[in-house]
């Protein structure tokens, strides 16, 4: 026991005790410094993370700020209309015969045979007037031709005899000349009188009201009993019977002075009519007025339309699509002029891709395209639709094949403020 008490090699209770504490402290020093590594490499990543997203964000963004300010455009070329232009136009379809008939001889209606809607031939008895009046003027004319007749026998024979007697010298020259006179005088009575009785025969005939021409009753205006005024539709007298003939047909329509030069005699249209869809009538210009009306600046058009079926009607309204030559002049769609202040200009690109506002001069109106005589040479870039805020030299990019071929997929542009990255004139991808 005092051996082991004495041992230099035996330690002290308590100092085996301090030892014991400095290890615990020991691996708690090192548990501690593995976790501030761990937490520092947390944030470390955390941080670069965070970075890293923001440096992306901020291309993203950079990147739609230049997608928005980039100045997209639609282009077409000028060239030469390739198909001549169809001019519409309205018109008023007539018969190419319409007669209204009036009456020569007043009286009152007898009777009438064809109503509206009839069809019918050249001479063929529409209506019959009584005449009370002009038969008795007949009669009166008949009687005094027939006094006429009578005064004539009678001066003539007094004129043989007084010649007769004037070879034997019993009566003076001047009597037989006052002989001769009575006679002639009696002879131009008759002559007056017979002319008379024809003028009233005549005018009995016009009591039967006929067909002037193969057609169809478009309109009566009479009725049995009714009092007729003699005319010629002028006064109180009115058309008792109007006669159409419905084929052909015939139409007017007024073309403008622009287009006058370009309309001949012999050219075909097609008429169309609305309430018949889908159906389309050819016709033939037979024509023109050749010259210009100085009110309307308009050139009058007579086109001959074939009716045989009968569908069309005299009086509809209809459309006249009159097919023109091509014209040599260029030709732009509408939406590529820009109307301002200074003048009517169109965008043209260059070959750098940069905008040049250029005025032009417009000829004939085509609809949707309009002839540019003078500004712009085929085969020239123009921008569609053209911005307001679209200025003098502006960069900008389309898609040449996409427009060239009227493509539908809308056209691409480069940013207006990335000057030094974008390639004008070309497509952004």
């Amino acid at each position: 026991m005092s051996e082991e008490r004495h041992s230099p090699l035996a330690l002290h209770p308590v100092e085996a005790g301090e030892s014991g504490e400095l290890l615990k402290r020991g691996q708690v020093v090192r548990r501690a410094k593995i976790a501030a590594v761990i937490v520092l490499v947390v944030l470390a990543i955390g941080a670069g993370r965070t970075v890293i997203s923001r440096v992306y964000n901020g291309k993203e963004l950079e990147a739609g700020a230049t997608e928005r300010n980039k100045n997209y455009v639609k282009t077409t070329l000028a060239k030469a209309s390739e198909s001549g232009q169809t001019l519409a136009l309205p018109g008023t379809l007539q018969g190419f015969v319409q007669s209204p008939i009036y009456a020569r001889a007043g009286g009152y209606v007898k009777r009438w045979t064809k109503d509206i809607g009839a069809r019918v031939s050249k001479g063929e008895l529409l209506a019959e007037i009584e005449t009370p009046e002009i038969d008795q003027q007949l009669s009166q004319a008949v009687a005094a031709r027939q006094q006429a007749s009578a005064s004539l026998d009678l001066a003539q024979s007094t004129a043989v005899r007084w010649e007769a007697l004037r070879k034997k010298d019993a009566v003076s020259q001047q009597e037989v000349d006052e002989r001769r006179s009575a006679s002639a005088q009696a002879g131009a009575n008759l002559a007056a009188a017979d002319a008379n009785v024809q003028r009233l025969r005549q005018l009995e005939n016009f009591k039967r009201i006929i067909a002037p021409t193969d057609g169809i009753i478009t309109r009566r205006n009479v009725d049995t009993g009714d009092l007729i005024d003699a005319g010629a539709g002028g006064g109180l007298a009115r058309a008792l019977f109007v006669v159409t003939q419905t084929d052909p047909l015939r139409l007017y329509v007024n073309v403008p002075q622009t287009y006058a030069q370009l309309v001949k005699t012999g050219q075909s249209v097609v008429v169309t009519q609305a309430e018949l869809r889908g159906q389309k009538f050819q016709g033939q210009v037979a024509r023109t007025a050749a010259s210009i009306d100085a009110t309307s600046r308009s050139m009058q058009v007579e086109i001959s339309l074939p009716n045989t079926a009968g569908t069309l009607l005299p009086g509809a309204f209809v459309q006249v699509s009159l097919p023109l030559a091509a014209s040599r002049g260029l030709a732009i769609p509408n939406n590529a002029l820009i109307i301002r202040g200074d003048g009517i200009k169109v965008a043209a690109i260059d070959a750098q891709g940069r905008v040049h506002l250029k005025p032009v001069q417009l000829g004939r109106n085509y609809g949707e395209r309009v002839e540019v005589v003078d500004g712009v040479a085929s085969g020239e870039r123009l921008v569609l639709n053209p911005s307001d805020s679209l200025a003098e030299g502006d960069p900008v990019s389309f898609n040449a094949a996409e427009d060239d071929k009227g493509g539908k997929k809308p056209a691409v542009a480069v940013a207006a403020g990335d000057k030094a990255k974008a390639e004008p004139g070309k497509a952004a991808p």
